[in-house]
């Protein structure tokens, strides 16, 4: 590989006195690998942008960039825009340099070094360190204290170990920078805690490094009060999302792989006690993924067939399956599986689909006389999608109702339709609850959360179209055996017929 392309992005707001001394101060061989320095004026009330023209002129320095924003960004706000810019130019590393000169352009070379190593990324500049010396270099005790007791509370809500959260001497990794949506963060001063959370949030590698700590006759122009009350918000909100107790879409960054659902009350409970038979069955299991409720019914002696369209997921199930197909359920050719099974699945699979209504028919025809087909759908009705309705929000995720990867909703009469036009006799709907132990992991241990997680399970059952979160339908063919319709309420048996 070859040298990385840095570009470095000196924020400035009324910086008049200090931006050419910041740019000075550069190092000669960091000067020479930056391909291009890149000034953003936040719309200054001083001549930051003109001096920074002069000083461009004056130096014959053709790689520096001076640009003005139209309106006052602030803070965060200006991140975004030089962010977004180094992006755009394709840019390996950025480096955000402060124009005021108070964070040390001397030390670059070492910051830099993780970063061009491919070490790190995000290299942090640390005035907290071991062996810093931030109250020699002039750093008035009450921002010591104060940063000193943030910065703990702070880490015990989001689980860093950083020696301090408020340095804003950060470089950065752009191939990084483009996996974590930083524009949704606050254009205000804490920015700089948000884009921490997100980096440990999405895996990504976070390396300090001690700098000197300078205070001279710049200006600060942060709220003191105000700023530390929106960092310990902003991490109390990262701690609640962690907790499962609130969604921040912009911390929605972790992989979250669905798993089996071993609770009481959720679908997976459901489909198994469906399938909990004497005699063995042959089941065609649709979206088998890593193979989680295949596994389980080939313990219990069915014969599973398995489709999963992911070669990676299949692989994994492979080893539960009499046989895998790994094909998508709207592509493949089941004609050869017509009237073999003794039950077909479709656990959280056709609100994926483009076509359900065409792939329902293709696997209800793998069914052989009296067996049932087991749908498990989302049900876009659910109380809390209403209620966010009525707030304004529809808000994708990663998983649940509004998994990102659904293109399909469904409420329990959809549903109904969805399984009638498909030649199939409604036999049974099993309501679930709100996963409250997917949300809350401490569930099934405290038992006031087992108590309320019984009380949205009744609630389930009351009151399907409110308070329940999936259905579970289970669908027969029609005419078996010249039998008449049953009403939905009726359980359905099927005798074994093989």
């Amino acid at each position: 590989m070859g040298p990385k392309r840095i570009g470095i992005f000196v924020i400035a707001y009324n910086a008049v006195s200090h931006l050419a001394q910041t740019i000075d101060r550069i190092p000669p061989e960091v000067m020479q690998k930056a391909e291009e320095i890149f000034v953003f004026d936040d719309c200054s009330s001083d001549s930051t942008y003109y001096a920074a023209l002069g000083y461009k002129q004056a130096k014959g320095l053709h790689k520096l960039a001076v640009y003005r924003n139209e309106k006052n960004l602030r803070y965060g706000g200006n991140q975004k825009r030089g962010y977004q810019y180094a992006l755009e130019r394709g840019f390996d590393i950025v480096v955000m340099l402060h124009g005021d000169g108070q964070y040390a352009p001397e030390v670059l070379p070492q910051l830099l070094a993780p970063l061009e190593k491919d070490e790190a990324d995000m290299v942090f500049g640390s005035r907290m360190a071991p062996g810093c010396r931030p109250l020699k270099g002039g750093m008035p005790l009450y921002k010591y204290l104060g940063n000193r007791i943030l910065s703990f509370l702070q880490n015990h809500l989001t689980g860093l170990r950083l020696s301090e959260f408020h340095s804003g001497y950060r470089l950065y990794s752009c191939s990084a920078l483009r996996q974590i949506p930083f524009q949704l963060n606050s254009d205000e001063w804490h920015f700089d805690s948000e884009i921490l959370m997100q980096f440990k949030e999405k895996g990504l590698r976070l390396t300090e490094r001690p700098i000197p700590t300078y205070y001279g006759t710049e200006i600060c122009r942060v709220n003191g009060l105000l700023y530390a009350f929106q960092c310990v918000k902003e991490s109390l909100k990262y701690w609640l999302h962690k907790h499962g107790w609130l969604y921040v879409r912009k911390y929605d960054l972790s992989p979250q792989p669905y798993t089996f659902k071993a609770e009481p009350h959720s679908s997976h409970d459901v489909i198994l006690r469906l399938l909990n038979q004497q005699s063995p069955l042959e089941v065609l299991d649709v979206g088998t993924a890593s193979g989680y409720l295949a596994r389980r019914l080939s313990d219990r002696g069915h014969q599973v067939t398995g489709i999963e369209k992911d070669s990676a997921a299949a692989a994994a199930a492979r080893p539960y399956c009499r046989e895998m197909l790994a094909e998508d359920i709207e592509q493949a050719d089941l004609s050869r599986y017509a009237g073999r099974f003794d039950r077909v699945l479709l656990a959280d699979v056709v609100e994926h689909l483009v076509e359900p209504g065409a792939a329902l028919r293709k696997a209800a025809a793998c069914l052989r006389p009296g067996g049932q087909l087991i749908l498990c759908v989302p049900n876009i009705a659910n109380l809390v999608i209403r209620l966010g309705l009525l707030a304004g929000h529809f808000t994708y995720r990663q998983k649940g109702i509004l998994d990102h990867t659904h293109l399909r909703f469904f409420t329990l009469d959809s549903a109904r339709q969805l399984v009638q036009e498909s030649g199939l006799r409604l036999a049974r709907v099993e309501p679930t609850p709100l996963p409250l132990p997917q949300i809350v992991p401490t569930t099934m241990q405290r038992w006031w959360l087992r108590r309320l997680y019984a009380l949205l399970a009744w609630l389930a059952r009351a009151w399907k179209t409110m308070f329940a979160y999936q259905f579970v339908l289970v669908a027969e063919k029609v005419g078996y055996r010249g039998e008449p319709a049953r009403p939905e309420h009726e359980p359905a048996t099927v005798p074994a017929t093989r």
